[in-house]
């Protein structure tokens, strides 16, 4: 072995204190510590918690990770200088390994950061808007450094890091306006009044309490090998609104398509649409 290879295996080595068992005692206590303290807080934080009301709760179960974190760092700033020389270049070499593997950890991290920055000066998305990301659909809340807060229809609060800007298709659908465009399907038998239906369908939308009247309403029709595909192109006066106008617009649209005796199409039991109306096939 060359005088290099001793020399670096000398310098790994002097990282390091000799283990002895009094040494080894005094982790095995840290270690069995930690773990004890980490199962009563979280029992005891989730037993409290369990027995407030309101925001009280809420607060005591976020403290259950924070706990967690707070034991696991003390535990570490006790078990690094049993094992490791606590020495000036000792530190200094054991906060570069650290921070090499921090920084690949949070490489995504960083990656949301910078995404957060180009979304400010782009402004793909902003509060207000209605977007998808990723499949997920609904109202921008906020728009954070390394997150977008999206609402959905569902009233659920969803996450979204920035760095989806990178390899995922945004779909903003009023992009800092209040014109959303809505669309109400209609599935119908293709000998069917074509011209009748068509217009009826416009003075269905012309009729809606939530219609914006200074805004293009069309009813376009597609030939499908089931039937006809019509579909109803209309802005809602508000795009909060766009749920109940389309709700409006189904409801009355298939009235009055039933009161005229309009078939509806009929598809195999076993078709699958997609959900521009294209017939798929047999499902697997």
């Amino acid at each position: 072995m060359d005088e290099t290879a001793v020399d670096t295996q000398g310098r790994y080595a002097s990282l390091f204190n000799e283990l002895d068992s009094e040494a080894l005692l005094t982790l095995g206590l840290v270690l069995g510590a930690t773990i004890l303290l980490i199962v009563v807080s979280q029992a005891g934080l989730n037993w409290l918690a369990n027995r407030l009301q309101g925001q009280a709760r809420f607060r005591t179960f976020a403290m259950v990770p924070v706990t967690r974190l707070a034991i696991l760092v003390a535990a570490i700033a006790i078990s690094v200088p049993i094992i490791i020389e606590p020495s000036l270049g000792n530190m200094l070499a054991l906060l570069g390994i650290a921070g090499v593997a921090i920084g690949f950890a949070l490489k995504d991290y960083v990656s949301s950061l910078i995404a957060g920055v180009v979304s400010a000066v782009e402004l793909p998305y902003r509060p207000g808007d209605w977007v998808e990301i990723d499949g997920v659909y609904g109202e921008v809340k906020h728009v954070g450094l390394r997150t977008v807060e999206v609402v959905t229809p569902d009233d659920t609060l969803v996450a979204i890091p920035h760095l989806k800007l990178w390899d995922h298709p945004i779909h903003n659908a009023n992009n800092g306006d209040i014109s959303l465009q809505c669309v109400a399907s209609f599935y119908l038998h293709p000998q069917d009044k074509a011209d009748w239906v068509r217009t009826a369908l416009r003075d269905v939308a012309l009729t809606s309490a939530y219609l914006r009247f200074d805004k293009p309403l069309l009813v376009v029709a597609e030939e499908q090998p089931w039937g006809t595909h019509y579909r109803i192109r209309a802005y809602p006066m508000d795009p909060r609104q766009q749920f109940v106008f389309l709700t409006d617009l189904t409801l009355r649209g298939k009235a009055v398509l039933s009161e005229a005796g309009i078939r509806p199409a009929l598809l195999p039991p076993d078709a699958v649409l997609s959900s521009e109306g294209e017939l798929r096939g047999k499902p697997r």
